[in-house]
This record gives C-alpha cells, structure tokens and sequence, in this order.
C-alpha cells in the first residue's frame, strides 16, 4: 500500500504529539492502522463516538500529522481476526 501524506507539518517523535487521549487524531491514527484499514485522518474531540466525528477538511494541519504519526507507528494489520 502506497500511503501520501498531505500535511505540510512533519512530526518525528511522540514528544510533538500535543494529544493522544482516546479518540484524539494520533489514537484514531493508530486505530486505523492496527485494523487494517486505509488511513482516512479524522478524529472525535470527546473520545471515540461519543460526539460528531471531525473529518479531515476540518482538521488543521497539526492534527493531521498527528493522525498520520498514529498510523505509520502502529502495528500495521496486527489485530488478530482468528
């Protein structure tokens, strides 16, 4: 899989994530990735499906790099399905 990443803002270490409570852009990040699923940056501002999911067009630059680092750091496809 061929990933592009839009954001203009490169994060390198967890240190310059500035939120990774449940839900936030890099824990949705990592979701996605541990899933298996195609990365889609998006995140929900009170936790996980407990309020309106924030699309990408809606999210600033930051947050995208956050959810971008949540994914490329996580075990890519490591959910166990069996």
């Amino acid at each position: 899989m061929s990933l592009t990443i839009k954001s203009e803002t490169k994060i390198t270490s967890i240190e310059e994530v500035t939120n990774t409570r449940h839900g936030s852009p890099y824990d949705r990040g990592s979701a996605d990735s541990w899933y298996g699923r195609r990365p889609h940056p998006h995140w929900f501002p009170k936790g996980t499906y407990m309020c309106k999911r924030i699309r990408e067009e809606d999210m600033s630059e930051q947050e995208i790099a956050e959810y971008h680092f949540g994914y490329m750091n996580s075990e890519f496809g490591g959910k166990d399905w069996g």
